[in-house]
């Protein structure tokens, strides 16, 4: 493997800190960070993947510490997405194919950020809409992240917001649950094709956990990150385009 350049793990940090700070692990901005530096997209989703493990788990714990966190809430969604996620991770993908995904992904992913709903109260869900909604839901995300490399947690938060089950940072709290379940799952299939990644990504995994960190304790704090967000919105489309345009011309 090539080595990195210098401001690859520069950009990671910066993914780590403002993504941790709403959950989020930022698999897909990692991965389109990838995309454009041209990393083996092979690889890319073992990438994703590991730094999204490393930085949701500070997101977890964080988030938990600071009463965001309910077990009970997360279960119905994290219950499929485990084992989806493993299986998407398995499952063997051209160039092709993994461009399509990826740009549909990091688009979606990009339109939901740059959204700004506005607020509703809130409304209790019922047991069984929970698992009615959260099974195929979470299936559906996980199937995605172990393909592509991308936590699915901002989709997460999006229909945490459409069924408005939880505040801003219950929903932060649900999503880093998620999207660490869902990495780890995912990791598991990828690696099960073969370890595509070595010690040249070390930097990469070390800024995300230190971006992580700074980025959890942030957001368990209640940091608002409303333009930033917008910011690496932009961007995200405007990665997602470049794949896909790719993607159609190969």
């Amino acid at each position: 493997m090539e080595t990195i350049p210098l401001w690859v793990p520069v950009v990671f940090f910066a993914i780590a800190v403002v993504y941790a700070m709403v959950g989020l692990g930022g698999g897909s901005a990692y991965v389109a960070a990838l995309a454009v530096m041209g990393f083996p997209y092979a690889a890319i989703p073992q990438v994703g993947l590991a730094c999204n493990v490393l930085v949701t788990a500070g997101g977890v714990w964080h988030f938990r510490r600071a009463g965001h966190v309910s077990w009970r809430a997360c279960l119905p969604f994290v219950v499929a997405s485990i084992p989806a996620a493993y299986l998407g991770g398995r499952i063997p993908i051209g160039p092709r194919p993994f461009a399509l995904i990826l740009g549909l992904a990091l688009l979606a992913a990009g339109v939901r950020m740059l959204a700004t709903p506005a607020a509703r109260e809130l409304r209790r869900m019922s047991a069984a809409r929970a698992w009615a909604l959260g099974v195929p839901v979470g299936a559906a995300l996980g199937l995605v992240a172990g393909l592509v490399g991308i936590g699915g947690g901002v989709f997460l938060a999006s229909v945490l917001v459409l069924a408005r089950w939880t505040d801003a940072r219950g929903a932060a709290g649900m999503v880093a649950v998620f999207t660490f379940a869902n990495s780890v799952a995912g990791l598991a299939g990828q690696v099960n094709k073969g370890l595509l990644i070595g010690v040249a990504v070390v930097p990469l995994l070390l800024a995300a956990v230190i971006g992580g960190q700074i980025g959890s304790r942030l957001g368990a704090r209640g940091l608002p990150v409303l333009r930033l967000r917008q910011v690496l919105s932009l961007l995200l489309i405007a990665v997602a385009l470049r794949t896909l345009w790719g993607a159609w011309q190969a």
